[in-house]
């Protein structure tokens, strides 16, 4: 099966070069050359993964990332001049699954692509519909989260967290496995970004944060999501 790419840029000369390697990688290319022009593709022929500038005519790539993320969990290689730490960590809190800087290297690009790609196919096979806890009910298509009466509002990044530990619920997931599924495959080592991740998503969802019953950690190894009921004594 052929994979179709969307790549998102307002450079010609940068749009030519990925639509002739791409498509002599056997990929399907459909360019847009600004966000309204990507944000019409991804509705009306929605790409298995998109290439998304940050560096757009019309609107901020910020902005299109947040409207894609409205629609569809498709996955976004971010593709973007700009190097600072807070541009990434805004990219991928609005939910960018990747982010790779200019200049860089095709073989680079490439294997990313294909990663996201294949990360996009597993998570489809085992994809999460609904969890349901006594404090918490994740609604996973509908991007809804509940707790009691209340609604609570989940970032892109944390449904991603979530869902990667909802597939495999119960199981201890390393935390390499873990960043790459979630923040791509040039992430391994930033245990710091789940800590951060992990103590946003108990305090908004485990009964006490302080002493979660869902979301745990083997410290230095992975972290284990568990929704099975629990016997009282």
């Amino acid at each position: 099966m052929v994979t179709r790419v969307l790549v998102v840029d307002d450079d010609p000369q940068l749009l030519r070069a990925l639509r002739i390697t791409l498509a002599a990688q056997h990929f399907s290319v459909e360019l847009a050359v600004d966000g309204q022009s990507a944000l019409r593709a991804v509705v009306e022929r929605p790409p298995d993964v998109i290439i998304l500038d940050l560096g757009l005519p019309d609107l901020d790539g910020v902005e299109v990332l947040r409207r894609i993320r409205q629609r569809t969990d498709l996955p976004v290689i971010v593709l973007s001049a700009r190097h600072e730490t807070p541009e990434k960590i805004r990219a991928l809190d609005e939910g960018a699954d990747d982010y790779v800087t200019k200049p860089f290297g095709m073989p680079e690009l490439l294997a990313r692509l294909r990663a996201a790609a294949r990360r996009a196919g597993a998570m489809a096979r085992r994809r999460v519909g609904m969890v349901s806890t006594p404090d918490f009910v994740l609604d996973f298509d509908r991007k809804e989260a509940l707790k009691g009466d209340s609604r609570i509002r989940l970032t892109p990044t944390e449904w991603r967290l979530l869902e990667v530990l909802a597939a495999q619920a119960g199981t201890l997931v390393p935390q390499r496995e873990l960043l790459q599924s979630v923040w791509g495959p040039g992430y391994g080592s930033e245990g710091n970004y789940l800590r951060v991740y992990a103590n946003r998503i108990r305090v908004k969802l485990e009964p006490d944060p302080v002493r979660p019953r869902y979301l745990t950690t083997e410290p230095g190894i992975g972290y284990r999501f568990d929704v099975s009921p629990v016997n009282e004594a």
